[in-house]
């Protein structure tokens, strides 16, 4: 047998060997090739004169057909609530994520802010495909979020915040019982409560000085988001009736984006010590020179007033000042001494803790000890004393410094900004106003 015939029936051996359809396909193409090669090269030339063009055309649309679409980059979202004695670390853990990405997201620039995080706040966790952190969102509220995103070679990030609708919400109130329960009868809630007794704070003894038939009123920020009610903000202006002596309040943002209240002549609020260094408490012994001491059985005078509250209770100082004595004593427990500056003293007793040390300057409101029952002391309460001039004073009652006028600079601002603030809440007072003395005039006759 030729080499030729051999040839020809291997090739048959395997053309048997594929599927039907593959070999019409395969007969197809050597049929072409067959062809081409029988045309002269004349004729080649010629077809290739007439393709070249085509080839031209379909070069340029292929690109457009081929091309891919990018796919979709889709994210799987773990969310985490933050509760109490949570940190970073605790909740990257129970997202099942890794401890190096809580390194990377601290070091970067935006990571001190997830260094206190607060109960019911929000971490969302980004994980891509691989199971890698892409994006992390911390949701402190529903107007402030910061969203930290992954370079690869770390964390970058943005602070969002959103600007709410606001409305002007009114509320006021009768007393009949103590402040805290006429706010919740007027469907105040604590926030504002706290707020309005801070503002007359300095003026008006809320316990002490509260009388059966005071009244308030005040306008204040409604804030809704998208449709959905955030709550209170802050309190525009406000009135307060004690003894029969209104006092008013409005708050101003000065030049300085700096905020407080002032009373309608321009007045800060705020003096220069705060009349009681508590937040929460109540009074169990007034100013008494001729007091039964509760140990020792004996008249002893009582040259201050003591705030009963809560172990732990916060403590601040009444003003600025110097830290002049801190330590412990059979009698007074642990103790702290605060100068302001040569004329008054405050001192705070039977502390449970010291938080500032000798020599050490503070500022009002600063946290200097909690409360607690240390020294001679039945249960736990806080002792505080005001002196001027060395003399022992009534903290309820003594005389404090005038409080500072607004700045010249900013009457203007002040009384154009707070004007109609004070026209609107009279205007809202008006009826209730009218009410009250038609229902007067009614009784009367």
């Amino acid at each position: 047998m030729g080499k030729l015939q051999k040839l020809s029936v291997f090739l048959l051996s395997v053309f048997r060997e594929f599927p039907r359809r593959h070999l019409i396909v395969a007969s197809a193409l050597a049929g072409c090739l067959l062809a081409l090669t029988a045309y002269p090269q004349n004729d080649v030339k010629i077809k290739r004169q007439i393709a070249e063009p085509l080839e031209i055309v379909i070069a340029e649309r292929v690109p457009a057909a081929i091309v891919e679409q990018p796919q979709s980059f889709e994210l799987n979202w773990k969310e985490q609530k933050v509760t109490s004695g949570d940190n970073l670390s605790t909740l990257f853990q129970r997202a099942k994520l890794s401890p190096i990405d809580v390194y990377k997201i601290s070091a970067s620039k935006a990571g001190k802010s997830l260094r206190n995080l607060y109960p019911g706040e929000t971490l969302k966790f980004g994980v891509d495909s691989g199971g890698q952190l892409a994006e992390l969102h911390y949701v402190k509220s529903p107007l402030e979020s910061y969203i930290f995103t992954n370079n690869n070679d770390g964390f970058s990030a943005e602070k969002k915040v959103r600007e709410p609708d606001v409305l002007i919400g009114y509320r006021e109130g009768v007393i009949n019982d103590s402040l805290y329960m006429a706010g919740k009868q007027a469907k105040l809630p604590d926030k504002l409560i706290m707020e309005l007794a801070n503002i007359f704070g300095w003026d008006i003894d809320f316990v002490f000085d509260i009388r059966r038939g005071d009244s308030f009123s005040l306008t204040f920020e409604d804030r809704y988001l998208e449709g959905q009610k955030l709550g209170a903000g802050n309190i525009i202006a406000a009135s307060f009736t004690n003894r029969g002596k209104t006092y008013k309040a409005v708050r101003y943002t000065d030049s300085n984006g700096r905020s407080n209240y002032f009373t309608p002549e321009g007045r800060s609020m705020r003096k220069a010590f705060l009349r009681t260094p508590l937040d929460i408490f109540r009074i169990s012994s007034g100013f008494n020179l001729r007091r039964k001491h509760p140990i020792h059985k004996k008249i002893k005078a009582h040259r201050g007033v003591d705030y009963a509250a809560p172990r732990g209770t916060p403590v601040y100082s009444a003003g600025d000042g110097k830290v002049i004595a801190t330590g412990y004593s059979k009698a007074n427990g642990n103790y702290v001494f605060v100068q302001h500056g040569q004329t008054y003293t405050t001192k705070y007793l039977h502390l449970t803790r010291k938080k500032v040390r000798k020599g050490q300057s503070v500022r009002q409101r600063q946290l200097i000890g909690t409360v607690g029952s240390t020294g001679y002391a039945t249960g736990p309460h806080l002792h505080y004393e005001f002196l001027v001039n060395g003399v022992h004073r009534n903290p309820r009652t003594v005389k404090l410094p005038q409080s500072r006028p607004i700045p010249k600079a900013e009457k203007t601002a002040f009384f154009s900004a707070t004007k109609p603030r004070l026209a609107q809440l009279a205007k809202y007072q008006t009826p209730t106003q009218l009410a009250s003395a038609q229902a007067d005039s009614s009784s009367a006759n």
